[in-house]
């Protein structure tokens, strides 16, 4: 039987550091993993404020999206995992200007612990054109 699941890699986002894949593509959707502000370049969390933890997370994420030949304006839902929600705002007005006009649905929850110490983690479902 042949696999319905396409791994999607793409060199301009980090490479995963477990056993799975930075996206799935399954028919029509693709499934990306949460993604966390690691700069791809040199492998580690990106340092500073959240601002820019954010913008490397939806830098990371847009990679994975073009890879599967999509733009935020294909993701139907998102999931946002903060270790502190004071940090909403912040990242809210980053993820708000990286999709443009871009609405998709989405949830945002706490957590106490993300990978590598990182602030933020943004998984996203997108559409596929």
């Amino acid at each position: 039987m042949e696999s319905l699941l396409e791994p999607i890699l793409s060199a301009d986002a980090p490479k995963p550091i477990g056993p799975y894949s930075q996206g799935v593509r399954s028919r029509d959707f693709l499934f990306c993993s949460g993604q966390i502000g690691i700069d791809p370049a040199t492998g580690a969390l990106v340092e500073g404020t959240i601002e820019k933890e954010a913008e490397q997370v939806m830098r990371n994420l847009w990679a994975v999206l073009h890879q599967a030949g999509a733009t935020f304006a294909h993701v139907v839902r998102t999931t946002i995992y903060l270790t502190d929600m004071a940090d909403f705002t912040t990242v809210n007005h980053v993820y708000e200007t990286a999709l443009g006009t871009a609405r998709p649905a989405r949830s945002t929850v706490q957590v106490v612990a993300l990978p590598r110490s990182a602030r933020l983690e943004i998984e996203c479902t997108a559409s596929l054109p």
